[in-house]
């Protein structure tokens, strides 16, 4: 694409990367390293963290003078809502970090900046864009189990005692809630709808610190199915959506099942897809049926492509700023009434 024209179906989606800390540096290394994109910049405060980028580089987003198309917000939650706001006002689609934002009024007035400046938001809750993902969305909407009766899932792992050196990790913006349970809340709103109500217990009993580090919460799904979901980042263990799947390089794969599905004609594993059916009532032993292979999905790499997706073919955002919303409204609900 050359400067100043505009750009066609087959160019490559020219991408800022706002935040260039852990997370914010492998999304950039995703855009640069995928093929229908394009590292357009890099932003963040921190010159080192900037300058390891082979790409333009900014302090500030108001300073970004080079031409794009997307932004990707990936700095502190408190920060994703101003910069998405700023994004938006210069016409670019908004990929925003989860959680969507620090409170409900920051997420509402990131919606309606979007909204005014007719740009999608899409939020990061990158589980939804996995294979498997949508390979059991699909069994359960068409009835491979029967009705959905309920969901069982575990997210039991242990965090380095070193990660809590990072002051605001000890804090409330730390809880286990905010950074983890809140993908397990929107992945299950994906495959089975939006959950009407939660039931929390919360715990500090392990570490003893100002915020949460176990918990368990019981669901209701408006369909009417139930769930629970029990959590820690205290306990290690081989149950949890990145030790089942492999997405997370810092987390060691080869974990079991993390969610269970019920229904009235059987049973699903998840992720491996494993079904149980066959069995009529409690006399007769389900048949255990194997689930043909799904390919293994890089997760930042799909969600650029869904993203280019987005920007090049006008697809519908796979996470919504509503859907994001969603997730951080029960969330914070969790932890309002489920601590003492």
């Amino acid at each position: 694409m050359s400067a100043g024209a505009a750009p066609s179906v087959g160019d490559p989606v020219r991408v800022v990367v706002v935040g260039a800390g852990s997370v914010g540096a492998r999304h950039a290394q995703a855009v640069a390293a995928h093929p229908r994109a394009t590292l357009a910049a890099v932003v963040d405060p921190s010159e080192p963290l900037r300058a390891a980028h082979d790409a333009p580089c900014f302090a500030a987003l108001d300073d970004v003078d080079v031409a794009a198309e997307a932004a990707i917000i990936a700095t502190p939650t408190g920060l994703h809502a101003p910069l998405g706001a700023q994004a938006a006002a210069r016409g670019w689609t908004v990929l925003v970090e989860k959680p969507i934002a620090a409170t409900l009024e920051q997420a509402d007035a990131l919606i309606a900046a979007c909204e005014a400046a007719d740009v999608p938001l899409l939020v990061g809750h990158h589980r939804r864009t996995h294979a498997v993902a949508a390979r059991a969305r699909a069994l359960l909407a068409t009835g491979a189990i029967g009705r959905v009766v309920g969901v069982s899932g575990m997210w039991c792992v242990r965090k380095p005692d070193g990660y809590f050196d990072v002051p605001w990790r000890s804090g409330d913006a730390g809880s286990p809630v905010l950074i983890n349970l809140v993908h397990d809340l929107d992945l299950l709103h994906y495959l089975l709808g939006p959950i009407a109500e939660a039931q929390p217990l919360l715990s500090t009993a392990i570490r003893r610190g100002a915020t949460e580090d176990s918990g368990a919460v019981a669901l209701r799904f408006e369909n009417g199915a139930l769930g629970t979901i029990l959590f820690t980042d205290s306990a290690p263990s081989p149950w949890g959506f990145e030790t089942a799947t492999g997405e997370n390089p810092a987390i060691a794969a080869g974990g079991d099942d993390c969610y269970r599905f019920v229904g009235t004609a059987g049973a699903l594993g998840f992720p491996s897809l494993t079904l149980w059916d066959g069995a009529r009532d409690w006399s007769e032993p389900a048949v255990r049926t194997a689930a043909a292979p799904v390919p293994p999905t890089e997760p930042l790499a799909a969600q650029i492509d869904h993203l280019c997706d987005v920007v090049r073919h006008g697809a519908a955002p796979l996470c919504s700023g509503a859907d994001g919303r969603a997730a951080l409204e029960l969330a914070q609900d969790i932890i309002t009434r489920g601590r003492f």
